[in-house]
């Protein structure tokens, strides 16, 4: 994260409360990093600029993406979480992060009602959010009037793009995908959102906002299993593809070597047994990673099963 060194540092042992002292003296939160687990914010008044940080040795988050680093990842429900940004619960589905290239986020809001965000954009290459239970209603900088994501919605989220979450049911969790790992949230506090515009053509570092309404999709074929399409690789010019699977005409399904990076799966509801090297049973919440250019199937999915599953290209040259 980038700072003047004319900034005042604050280095403190509880962040959280920390930051909320300062912002209770008046002060104005500019960024803060990372989400999932917050250490550092830029916070100012009155022209003074102060750094608070838990963790001074951090490195900051870096304008070019991280080295990619593939491997296999089997993250299984119930694993702990931490308190993240907005008071949300973030799981982390991918504890190695691929190298810093990808983070993958299990979020949950325990209590429904207005969730304590404000309009922000983030400084990244993907990220994408699928609903898993509950509801969330949210805004998007030039998409129109605030709408309701539910289970099985998807919204990609482009680079640079003010949105807020403005509230959400008891129970919300989402999965959310995001490259890099390590990315800034900054406040737009000269924005009020919705700003009365709905302008679905624009573009966002090359990319185009994309809701996907899971209950408005057909099903389609996918080798040997039934796939919603979501529009995400249209929608990000093939950087990145998601679909949610569920159980078709064949009993196994066998998934052929992708030519990229992420190759992500997170079991939304329902059982299924992952083939790759041995079979592994996945249940509600089980997460994995597959290295890319390896085959790998599914096998005796339950008739409930729906999955989301994630690829991206390789990501040379991609824009923040």
């Amino acid at each position: 994260m980038a700072h003047s060194p004319n900034d005042l540092e604050l280095v403190c042992a509880d962040f959280t409360a920390a930051l909320a002292l300062l912002r209770g003296l008046g002060m104005r939160l500019e960024l803060i990093y990372p989400a999932d687990d917050p250490h550092t914010a830029l916070l100012t008044h009155s022209g003074m600029s102060v750094r608070l940080t838990s963790r001074p040795d951090a490195p900051p988050a870096s304008a070019n993406l991280p080295e990619f680093r593939p491997e296999f990842v089997v993250t299984h429900a119930g694993s702990a979480s931490a308190a993240g940004r907005a008071g949300m619960r973030y799981r982390d589905l991918i504890p190695g992060r691929l190298g810093g290239r990808y983070i993958a986020s299990h979020i949950a809001i325990a209590e429904g009602g207005p969730v304590a965000d404000w309009v922000h954009f983030h400084r990244i290459a993907v990220q994408l959010i699928c609903v898993r239970r509950g509801w969330v209603r949210v805004v998007y900088e030039d998409q129109g009037a605030p709408f309701v994501m539910r289970p099985g919605d998807i919204v990609l989220q482009p680079p640079a793009i003010r949105h807020r979450v403005l509230e959400s049911s008891a129970g919300l969790e989402v999965v959310e995908i995001t490259c890099p790992a390590a990315h800034e949230t900054f406040a737009d506090h000269d924005l009020e959102l919705p700003n009365g515009t709905a302008d679905p053509a624009r573009p966002y570092g090359g990319q185009l906002f994309l809701h996907h309404v899971a209950a408005a999709a057909p099903w389609i074929p996918w080798h040997g299993a039934e796939a919603q399409a979501t529009g995400v690789g249209a929608a990000t010019r093939g950087l990145a593809e998601a679909r949610i699977l569920r159980p078709g005409p064949a009993p196994d399904v066998a998934v052929p070597p992708h030519d990229g990076e992420l190759v992500f799966g997170f079991v939304l509801e329902g059982s299924v047994r992952l083939d790759y090297g041995e079979i592994r049973p996945l249940g509600p919440a089980d997460a994995f990673a597959i290295p890319p250019g390896e085959p790998w199937r599914l096998t005796e999915a339950s008739d409930d099963l729906r999955l989301l599953h994630v690829t991206t290209a390789r990501m040379t040259g991609a824009g923040r």
